[in-house]
């Protein structure tokens, strides 16, 4: 159990505040800040890959900024109350750099950019990627070969090759913001039945929520960072990275570690088949997974030993299939159970949303939602039509396209949900490249050959990015901006604004600083390219010109685990509807078909000291601890994101020997 954002005694007084909307000094500091991180994700990820600081949910430089404007404020206020920040816009501009610096990550802007360009660079006689080049048009991906050419070798002079690059990007910056306000849409249209109606607690909010506690009142120190519990948790996480950053330079100095490999003590069949079975202990993992119902943390832990023991039994039956008990095949079935499970239990409230839309009922109100519940299924159907017309120009069959953006939309449906229930701080936290997989392992690859032309399958391919990496998972931070805006007295209607502008910068400042990156040192020659993104990418480019010799056959053990996920989800659905004080949540399933393998760990030894808390002191002594996890999870952002990142950024190679993955 988690105490509720909004119940603190500073949102009672926020309550009491007239609302305040996105004001031009938030905005100007927002897009200066996202600049400015924009050099330091350069060196940090793309030139060094040695600090992955967008991976990280909420991303680095949003918490980084968020701390220097939570020490600033106060300071400036002494000297000009007119100068200073109101508390909501600090929070705004937190927001704001959640989303504009996650669009340069390696699932995003990077994966993007590495990719779209392969089939070009990449083309040999063996491979006859020059035989789908004529099925991808102009507009999508610049064809010039000096152009792409200069982009993995680097220019001379580094200047960046903009003129083919323009419409492009201006085509893809469409799909990219019509996607966004679908997902968006959604959320509106949802927000009400989760946080009114189910009461979900978004346990990430509880950092910013924190940190910025007194901001704009004259308090110099928020009483967050007064707090002795807090600076425990927070020396916790310092001492473990010191720790692990020591041993790096010398490994006869002891250290944590990152995780204890349990799977390993397990050499022989059939027991080996357990592997990976890793204890990952990282500290924001604990520590925001401290604010999770002791229940999740049970049954995550649980799911994942159970898909491990599978594969055990397996393995002593004797049967030796690649991929058994294909868990992220279990974990999108999950995730679609899930999905349609959302959209039954606010069947209601989605009821009223169309009444309001097409009738304008006014017993319900929308005047307090991001936008009138008429706009939000407008904006939805509208911007799905947008992306579907747009991959359908690009040469994806209309049915296929449908299909797959389905498949999108309702796994950023349950990874929104994960995010405003349980709050896992972790970006992948979806079965990542299955919603692609999903519909060639379904219906093989010849039903996609629509027509006889290759054209749909190349287009299909050109988006497994989307599929491969977290753009849909940034809806996460819609739902928490949301809820954020509702609970601080921020105006809903300008917290669309805010994330709808943040998408756009963020978007265009992570394609500047990609450019100008591989145009100066060569993507081909930089880390970040050669383990990430362009594999990828050129093996599905062979899959797809290798369909000429055979396609592809429906695998019948993939669509078996699919259908087996969705349906054990379904079952723990009804039988939690049944027996309310059931202990295993469906949601963890899916999560540990995910990513339980990195998860389940931490949540095991949460589950233990929240066990044990509980025991001994019950619900006082968990809340007094609350602060002390939460310093736990920003000690951690603070010392090997904030401060190691920028020091192995710009401190040259003798501080790269201690690499750090939020991811």
């Amino acid at each position: 159990m988690a105490v509720d954002i909004g119940t603190s005694r500073q949102e009672q007084i926020a309550t009491q505040q007239p609302l305040i909307g996105l004001t031009w000094r938030a905005l100007l500091l927002s897009v200066v800040f996202c600049v400015i991180a924009s050099y330091w994700i350069e060196w940090s990820e793309v030139v060094t890959f040695f600090c992955q600081v967008t991976e990280a949910v909420p991303a680095v430089p949003a918490v980084a900024f968020l701390i220097v404007l939570a020490v600033l404020n106060p300071l400036v206020r002494r000297i000009s109350a007119r100068l200073s920040l109101d508390r909501r816009e600090v929070l705004m501009i937190y927001v704001f750099l959640t989303v504009a610096t996650s669009m340069a990550g390696c699932g995003i802007a990077r994966f993007f950019i590495n990719t779209i360009p392969v089939p070009f660079y990449f083309a040999t006689p063996e491979n006859e990627f020059e035989s789908i080049h004529r099925y991808i048009p102009e507009w999508t991906v610049p064809h010039d070969e000096e152009t792409v050419r200069l982009l993995y070798e680097a220019s001379e002079t580094g200047a960046i090759q903009w003129g083919p690059w323009i419409v492009p990007l201006i085509a893809w910056g469409v799909f990219f913001l019509a996607l966004w306000i679908t997902m968006m849409a959604m959320m509106v249209m949802l927000q009400r039945q989760w946080s009114e109606k189910e009461k979900l607690t978004y346990p990430l909010l509880y950092l910013p929520v924190e940190v910025t506690e007194g901001l704009g009142t004259g308090v110099l120190v928020a009483n967050f960072f007064r707090n002795p519990v807090m600076w425990t948790g927070f020396a916790i996480a310092a001492i473990y990275n010191l720790t692990n950053i020591i041993n790096a330079y010398n490994p006869g100095f002891t250290a944590l570690g990152k995780y204890y490999d349990i799977g390993a003590l397990f050499t022989e069949r059939p027991w080996s088949a357990i592997q990976p079975l890793q204890v990952h202990y990282r500290p924001e993992m604990i520590g925001f997974g401290y604010l999770v119902s002791t229940e999740v943390a049970l049954s995550i832990w649980a799911f994942y030993l159970l898909l491990r023991i599978e594969a055990v039994l397996a393995a002593g039956a004797g049967l030796d299939i690649a991929g058994f008990p294909f868990v992220q095949e279990q974990g999108l079935g999950a995730y679609l159970a899930m999905a349609v499970f959302l959209l039954w239990i606010a069947r209601e409230h989605l009821a009223q949303v169309f009444r309001k839309a097409f009738t304008g009922d006014p017993s319900i109100r929308d005047d307090d939602e991001p936008m009138s519940y008429r706009l939000a299924v407008f904006a939805f159907v509208g911007g799905l039509a947008v992306v579907l017309a747009w991959v359908n120009a690009a040469g994806m069959a209309l049915w296929v396209a449908l299909l797959y953006f389905a498949l999108i939309l309702a796994v950023a449906l349950v990874y929104a949900r994960i995010r405003a229930e349980v709050g896992v701080p972790l970006i992948w936290m979806f079965p990542y490249y299955q919603h692609y997989k999903f519909i060639k392992y379904t219906l093989g690859s010849a039903p996609l050959q629509v027509g006889g032309s290759w054209q749909t399958l190349t287009t299909f391919t050109t988006l497994v990015f989307l599929s491969r990496g977290y753009y849909p998972a940034l809806i996460g931070y819609q739902a928490e901006g949301f809820r954020l805006a509702r609970d601080t007295r921020i105006s809903q209607r300008s917290m669309s604004w805010l994330l709808i502008i943040a998408m756009v910068v963020g978007f265009y400042v992570a394609i500047w600083l990609h450019l100008r990156a591989y145009y100066m040192y060569g993507s081909g020659g930089l880390t970040s390219l050669g383990g990430w993104g362009y594999g990828i990418a050129m093996q599905e480019y062979e899959q797809l010109t290798g369909y000429a010799k055979g396609h592809s056959s429906p695998d019948l053990w993939r669509i078996g685990a699919t259908s087996a996920g969705f349906l054990a989800t379904a079952a723990l659905t009804i039988v939690r509807m049944i027996f309310l004080r059931f202990p295993l949540h469906p949601l963890a399933f899916g999560m540990a078909g995910s990513y339980g393998s990195l998860i389940w760990g931490s949540f095991f030894i949460v589950w233990i000291v929240k066990s044990i808390v509980f025991k001994l002191g019950g619900m006082s002594a968990y809340k007094r601890l609350v602060p002390g996890f939460l310093g736990l999870a920003l000690g951690h952002y603070f010392t090997a994101g904030i401060c190691w990142g920028l020091i192995g950024a710009f401190g040259g190679e003798t501080f790269r020997r201690y690499y750090v993955y939020f991811g």
